[in-house]
């Protein structure tokens, strides 16, 4: 019988790489051929995310254009997995009853099986890294606790679920035996990691073993909630060299209203003060942030408060959302009473501070040392990163080789001779050339 040649979509957030990277480990295990493209697919298989309005547009966009492409006899079979898929299953199957077969989060099982597969128990945890193979994710945990008002997560992901220690170990001493240098830890709440089975919060504890293993040079920590946030994380970060003095932590706001009806169980004080105690203790920290605008409690006065929050604190790194309305959510019930065109107005506004904000801080950069991992080559430049920044959501440093010739994933210093608002320009100092 002819194997099916799979094409897998990913969509939405780097936690969906990690599952679909566990799925092509399990296909392969199975000897079902993968492809990079829907031009080589016998069949596809869409990851989807349903996390906001603009990601369930999207997934649905992908879903119609593999099912047309199905109509049009150039592929076999479509499958839709993931969180959109998870929520909507009943809808969806209405809706688009072309798809061959829809799944859950995390059904391996099923989807191995819809392809006349079995899942490998023996191989949980092993992934085919889809990034290059230098920097990985490491997803630590599973579902959240929190009752975000806003938030539709538990009800695609289930309550918080750790990954036993040993286990991490185990899926990171892997990777960094295939190559990987950067282990870039996520979940939907990593500060609570090892509540449900240690019955405390073992961050820093995980943290500190995987630093031990040969071959992680970085670790960074993405996704860390701030109000229960602990302790002796940031003397982790502050003390161990190999976790980056980086620190990810959406705060969505700061207006105690807003938080309060938020649900996010943190003041605009004690935010503050945590913000305040982490640059105490982790001098030089890269800060990254998101918000959240155009809530609907939120007023011209809370909006304000915000911008000034955001002038005060001078984030490194900032992402900000349009205030998305969700169906079964608590917030539900307030309504959407901010058109698009406010909520866009607030974001640009929000935006253009950070700019600035951002632009002063590269500026401070220039004539400054770096020491970088490269990422790509683009137009005879290089692409890299510095401990500041991770894949994707921040800017780059695009490097001058200086007529040398640099390897992907390996660490080099750059000097910093320009910069915009996002990125930084650099060239490879030669005198110190490759640190690793």
């Amino acid at each position: 019988m002819k194997q099916n040649k799979i094409n897998i979509i990913t969509l939405g957030c780097s936690k969906n790489t990690v599952d679909s990277e566990r799925l092509m480990r399990q296909l392969n295990a199975n000897n079902i051929e993968l492809v990079d493209s829907s031009d080589d697919a016998d069949s596809i298989v869409i990851n989807t995310c349903g996390f906001i309005d603009a990601a369930k547009e999207e997934s649905i966009n992908t879903i119609l254009q593999a099912v047309e492409l199905k109509k049009k006899g150039k592929i076999k079979k479509v499958v839709v997995a993931g969180c959109l898929s998870e929520r909507y299953m009943d809808d969806l199957t209405k809706e688009i009853p072309e798809v061959d077969k829809y799944f859950g989060t995390e059904d391996y099982e099923g989807v191995v099986k819809e392809f006349g597969g079995s899942l490998k128990y023996e191989l949980l945890g092993e992934r085919i890294i889809s990034t290059p193979n230098h920097y990985a994710y490491l997803k630590i945990s599973e579902g959240c606790d929190n009752p975000c008002s806003f938030c539709a997560i538990p009800l695609m992901r289930g309550g918080h679920k750790s990954k036993p220690i040993d286990e991490l170990l185990i899926e990171a001493k892997n990777l960094a035996g295939n190559g990987t240098k950067e282990l870039i830890i996520i979940g939907q709440d990593t500060t609570d990691y090892g509540k449900d089975i240690y019955n405390k919060r073992n961050l820093a504890e995980l943290l500190n073993k995987l630093s031990d293993i040969n071959g992680i040079e970085w670790i960074k920590l993405l996704y860390a909630y701030p109000s229960h946030f602990p302790d002796d994380v940031i003397e982790t970060i502050a003390e161990n060299p190999k976790v980056c003095k980086y620190l990810d932590m959406p705060l969505q706001h700061i207006s105690d209203e807003v938080l309060r009806s938020m649900r996010r169980g943190i003041s605009s004080r004690r935010t503050k003060e945590l913000l305040y105690k982490i640059k105490e203790r982790i001098p030089g920290i890269t800060l990254r942030t998101t918000f959240i605008v155009g809530y609907p409690n939120e007023t011209e006065k809370e909006f304000q408060e915000l911008c000034d929050f955001v002038r005060n604190i001078e984030f490194d790194r900032m992402g900000v959302f349009n205030y998305s309305i969700e169906e079964t959510t608590p917030s539900f019930i307030l309504g959407d009473p901010f058109s698009q065109n406010e909520k866009e107005a607030r974001k640009a506004e929000l935006m253009k501070i950070q700019s600035e904000i951002s632009l002063k801080k590269n500026e401070n950069l220039i004539g400054q040392k770096l020491k970088v991992i490269i990422d790509d080559i683009e137009d005879r430049h290089y692409i890299a990163r510095s401990e500041r920044e991770v894949p994707e959501v921040d800017g780059e440093i695009i490097v001058n080789p200086n007529g040398q010739y640099l390897i992907r994933g390996n660490f080099y210093e750059v000097d910093i001779y320009d910069c915009n608002e996002y990125d930084l320009f650099g060239e490879h100092s030669v005198n110190g050339g490759k640190t690793k």
